[in-house]
């Protein structure tokens, strides 16, 4: 292909910000960490609780969760050394 002084810098330039997009998509997936579930539900619950959240909203349904689960930590003695 042949391109002028002006056409060749067009796609050095473009050739240079592809490089730099590929280096910071690079650095973002070295960056990221595996992400831990602090509570493994099983599938049944996972569909009950999608099924609630679209009868009844997200923020009522994630309000009632945290409730049940902040009432069955009190039952527990977290400032004891395990």
């Amino acid at each position: 292909m042949k391109a002028n002084e002006k056409d060749y810098q067009k796609y050095s330039d473009a050739i240079d910000r592809i490089q730099e997009g590929n280096e910071a998509m690079i650095e973002l997936f070295n960056e990221l960490e595996k992400d831990n579930p602090v509570i493994e539900l099983n599938e049944e619950v996972l569909k009950n609780i999608t099924r609630a959240k679209e009868k009844y909203g997200e923020e009522v349904i994630d309000q009632k969760i945290n409730s049940i689960i902040a009432e069955m930590l009190s039952w527990l003695d977290l400032n004891e050394s395990p």
